[in-house]
């Protein structure tokens, strides 16, 4: 078995299909956003705030290296910034580890994170134009990334339960 990386934008899909991935394939889940905010012991909202982005991306580059180094079997969603930062992409192509980009329409991402941007800080003082046009940039600006993984799978107009279905598909 190999170790399953979720890669994606912020209402992609990555915690909700690594989640039902991981119980359907009898593989623990792992969140390395929940990862973080437990070795630091405050939110990442908060580590944003109180420490910074820099900071922040170099703790995410420590655990991220530290959990694909073990050789449990495991699902893992990643930030939505993680494979941008620190050459991370590139460890998402050691042997196994099977990298998988959800990719998701603008569109799609707005509709989903509207409901969410007042828990999510950098969206909270954006109109529905402006989140469009904010996903849009960090779309393009995180493409190259996002496309050094092995699969992309296209989550527009597809269930939790019919993504994972096409992963798992994916890894037999």
């Amino acid at each position: 078995m190999e170790k399953v990386v979720l890669v994606g934008y912020m209402g992609s899909g990555k915690s909700s299909v690594g989640k039902k991935m991981a119980s359907t394939m009898d593989l623990p889940f792992v969140d390395l956003d929940e990862l973080i905010e437990k070795k630091e012991g405050i939110s990442i909202n908060s580590l944003f705030v109180t420490k910074g982005e820099i900071y922040f991306r170099k703790v995410e580059s420590e655990i991220l290296k530290q959990i694909l180094a073990k050789n449990d079997s495991f699902v893992l969603s990643l930030g939505g910034g993680t494979p941008c930062y620190f050459n991370n992409h590139e460890l998402l192509k050691q042997n196994g580890v099977v990298s998988i980009y959800l990719k998701a329409s603008a569109i799609t991402l707005a509709n989903r994170l509207k409901t969410e941007r007042k828990t999510r800080p950098l969206l909270s003082n954006l109109n529905d134009d402006e989140l469009i046009d904010y996903i849009n940039k960090h779309l393009f600006d995180r493409s190259f990334y996002y496309h050094q993984v092995a699969h992309i799978i296209s989550v527009d107009d597809k269930s939790i339960t019919q993504i994972a279905a096409e992963i798992r598909d994916l890894l037999r």
